[in-house]
């Protein structure tokens, strides 16, 4: 099986590998006649081995979005489509996606990095999370929106005979979530896998999922980040105050008692 890579908007094919040439864990090579670059934040061009946006030029994209100028204005410039998706030109020549540019972590030293992995990782790794959302916008620690998985944590609680909605079951939970995070930390199991400044120093219990009725899960079972961090504005605020930093705070327990 052969990766590739693209989107309704080139028609659909961008990058694929093939027989010929392929590197596992690329998205191959530019289809012909396809212009490709990789741009930063401004929209300007950086060099080979640079991540940044993937932006394309040839007759397979879009002339527009039907009836909505502004989204085609915003994604079609001069020409050129921006995917809006995160990628670089490997020293093979072949492209390497790695999430969505608009999705990176962004740290207090303007640093960048992509999430989406990470929070691959954690849902796959963690039995207790079902989902989780990084979050980093120029502060000096990354924190975590968390949807626990509720049946598996109280089949851990009743082991010890707890229940979750007493103190001590709520501490025991939330030290559980902390310690699957941990696993990724430089001296867990899965330590090393990741930047540790990328990995939640902290996190928040939600007391719902995101799901495509809350319009927090697109119709490809993506997460939006946007509508999410609006959402949760005030509690992702809250992460970045000495209370919201302990876990056990008074948050995390009254949503995991619901």
């Amino acid at each position: 099986m052969y990766q590739g890579y693209g989107l309704s908007e080139a028609t659909p094919v961008i990058s694929s590998n093939g027989p010929k040439k392929h590197t596992f864990g690329s998205s191959g090579a530019l289809v012909s006649p396809l212009e490709l670059k990789i741009c930063d934040a401004e929209g300007y061009e950086l060099p080979k081995g640079k991540k940044g946006e993937i932006v394309i030029r040839g007759e397979n994209v879009m002339a527009g979005y039907w009836k909505n100028p502004a989204a085609t204005a915003q994604a079609v410039r001069d020409g050129w489509l921006y995917t809006g998706d995160l990628g670089h030109i490997g020293d093979d020549g072949l492209l390497y996606v790695s999430g969505r540019f608009k999705s990176l972590l962004i740290g207090s030293d303007g640093e960048k990095y992509s999430p989406e992995e990470i929070e691959e990782a954690i849902t796959e790794h963690a039995s207790c999370i079902d989902q989780v959302m990084l979050y980093n916008n120029q502060h000096p620690y990354t924190v975590a929106l968390i949807v626990p998985n509720r049946e598996r944590l109280k089949k851990k609680l009743d082991a010890f005979g707890l229940a979750p909605d007493t103190e001590a079951g709520q501490t025991e939970a939330l030290r559980i979530l902390r310690e699957q995070l941990d696993r990724f930390k430089a001296n867990g199991p899965l330590g090393r896998l990741f930047p540790e400044r990328w990995l939640p120093a902290t996190f928040a219990v939600l007391a719902e999922p995101f799901t495509e009725q809350n319009q927090m899960i697109n119709s490809t079972m993506k997460m939006v980040r946007g509508k999410i961090e609006k959402a949760y504005a005030d509690r992702l605020a809250f992460l970045y105050t000495p209370e919201g930093k302990d876990i056990f705070n008074r948050r995390n327990r009254e949503n995991l008692s619901k």
